[in-house]
């Protein structure tokens, strides 16, 4: 077997003012963090072959993959929850989104603002919907549209900058399995 690794030549990692970035979350290559955005453990964001941004106060949860592919870059908006295990793969996501956990928004896709995606939802390929409606489903369809779901969506945003600033303020105490062993010594 031949394993072949690439150094990219350009990084372009950048990262705003308060942002929690975990240990154990990965940025590789073109990765844009705009202020207080928060990024949880074993989340990778991978901008190998195109860029990556995310916008201001949004969060990226535990183990959340976000990649881009050549024609398609990732955005993603202000005051945006991308729930724990989503895959957000080449796809556009506008302000004050929940992404649920679990789901995958594929290549080309434009999830509008004040939406939520259910948990566990496959949002196609090119897929877009109206602003401030539900989307859940395999394949994913429009379940609801309205004016609360997207205060709903907002609202859990906000949620996690509290949360954020309780980790910048250090009300939380961080241990990995490996510390806890050595501890033990």
């Amino acid at each position: 077997m031949i394993i072949l690794i690439v150094k990219l030549s350009w990084t372009m990692i950048k990262i705003g003012n308060n942002v929690v970035l975990a240990p154990t979350a990965v940025l590789l290559g073109d990765v844009e963090l705009e202020d207080g955005v928060s990024v949880f453990d074993n989340a990778v964001l991978r901008g190998d072959l195109n860029s990556i941004r995310i916008g201001e106060n949004s969060n990226i949860q535990d183990n959340v993959t976000i990649h881009t592919e050549r024609e398609n870059s990732v955005i993603v908006g202000r005051n945006v929850s991308i729930g724990h295990n989503a895959v957000v793969h080449g796809a556009m996501v506008d302000d004050n989104v929940i992404i649920g956990m679990g789901s995958v928004i594929l290549n080309g896709s434009h999830i509008a603002s004040g939406c939520i995606v259910g948990a566990g939802a496959v949002v196609k390929e090119n897929f877009t919907c109206p602003i401030n409606s539900i989307i859940a489903g395999i394949p994913a369809t429009v379940k609801r549209i309205g004016e609360d779901i997207a205060l709903m969506a907002e609202s859990n945003g906000k949620g996690y900058q509290i949360l954020r600033d309780r980790y910048i303020k250090g009300e939380y105490e961080r241990k990995t399995g490996k510390d806890l062993m050595n501890d033990k010594k």
